[in-house]
């Protein structure tokens, strides 16, 4: 499976975003990366749809629910990570 990171662009973030960019990446990383080995784990023939917005769900869950909220990740690189899954048990 490919290597997942999320990357927050603290360019247009307000200030306490980008004093917490790091973390805040490490953490969403870690809670994308967790979810799709959870989906890859229990995998049944769902399509890229489907595993793209267990990995969202899956992955908010971890996360502290106001970041979470927040958290609007690149849908593009999703359905990446949601069509690797899907590949790997093909």
């Amino acid at each position: 499976m490919q290597e997942l990171h999320v990357s927050i662009d603290a360019d247009h973030a307000d200030p306490a975003v980008q004093r917490l960019q790091e973390p805040l990446e490490a953490q969403l990383t870690s809670a994308l990366q967790r979810a799709a080995e959870v989906i890859a784990h229990d995998y049944h023939g769902e399509s890229v749809d489907e595993v793209s917005h267990r990995l969202i769900e899956l992955a908010r869950e971890s996360l502290h629910p106001d970041i979470a909220n927040a958290w609007l990740p690149d849908e593009h690189e999703l359905r990446q990570a949601a069509e690797a899954i899907v590949n790997d048990f093909h």
